[in-house]
C-alpha cells in the first residue's frame, strides 16, 4: 500500500521552513519574552530539585518562580486585552 501525500501539504511545507520570521512574528515574540524567560527560570528551578530532597529554601525558590510566571502571564494578558479593545 502506497501513501500519497496531499499536494498542497507538499507545496507549502518547504515554503514555511525556508522563510524568515516576519516583523509581526518577531514583535509577538518580543512581547512574550518576559513570560518565556519566567517559564525557563521556573523550569530551571524545578530541574534543580528533581534529584534531591526539597528544602525550605527550594520551596521558596519554586514558589517565587511560579509567582513570576503568573505575573508575566497576567501582564501579557492585560496588555493583549487592552490592545484588542476588550474591557
Amino acid at each position: 500500500m502506497t501513501i500519497i501525500p496531499h499536494p498542497r501539504a507538499v507545496d507549502t511545507a518547504p515554503a514555511l521552513l525556508d522563510r524568515e520570521p516576519t516583523a509581526v512574528e518577531l514583535d509577538a515574540i518580543d512581547q512574550e519574552m518576559p513570560l518565556i524567560t519566567a517559564e525557563v527560570d521556573l523550569l530551571d528551578v524545578q530541574i534543580s530539585v528533581l534529584d534531591r530532597p526539597v528544602s525550605e529554601l527550594d520551596e521558596r525558590r519554586v514558589r517565587r518562580a511560579r509567582r513570576r510566571v503568573l505575573t508575566a502571564r497576567r501582564t501579557l494578558t492585560n496588555r493583549s486585552t487592552v490592545a484588542g479593545g476588550a474591557a
